[in-house]
């Protein structure tokens, strides 16, 4: 995978728009595939990373250590790591992570909404 180029024209765009527009700067924080899910099953949990991984079987490691990093990079989730052997690290929300919650629930209603509608005009 090719690097980001800090400097280019795009990624300065991508800090400008972050500015102007609160909607964007949330959606690169919470958006992808994996990050709402990921978030959801945390939600009011402390889980372990092989608990995680069986939440969602369908994301490969790789895709859950980068999401659980830059969740907690944004300080949404945090990482807890036990001094044990082995290592035994848990993962929950913080509070930031938690004050969306409302958010996640509103965008799932509206998820549900707009997949009935859909289906509905798929029947017609």
């Amino acid at each position: 995978m090719a690097a980001i180029k800090e400097n280019s024209t795009n990624q300065e765009n991508k800090q400008i728009i972050k500015g102007f527009c609160p909607v964007t700067l949330t959606i690169e924080k919470i958006g992808g595939r994996w990050k709402p899910l990921i978030l959801y099953h945390l939600g009011e949990n402390t889980m372990r990373y092989g608990q995680l991984k069986k939440a969602i079987p369908a994301i490969t490691e790789k895709m859950l250590i980068q999401h659980l990093r830059e969740l907690e990079a944004d300080n949404l989730i945090s990482r807890d790591v036990k001094p044990v052997v082995p290592p035994h690290v848990e993962y929950s929300l913080t509070p930031t992570g938690k004050s969306l919650s409302p958010l996640l629930n509103e965008m799932a209603k509206w998820g549900i909404k707009l997949g009935a509608t859909e289906k509905q005009q798929m029947d017609i």
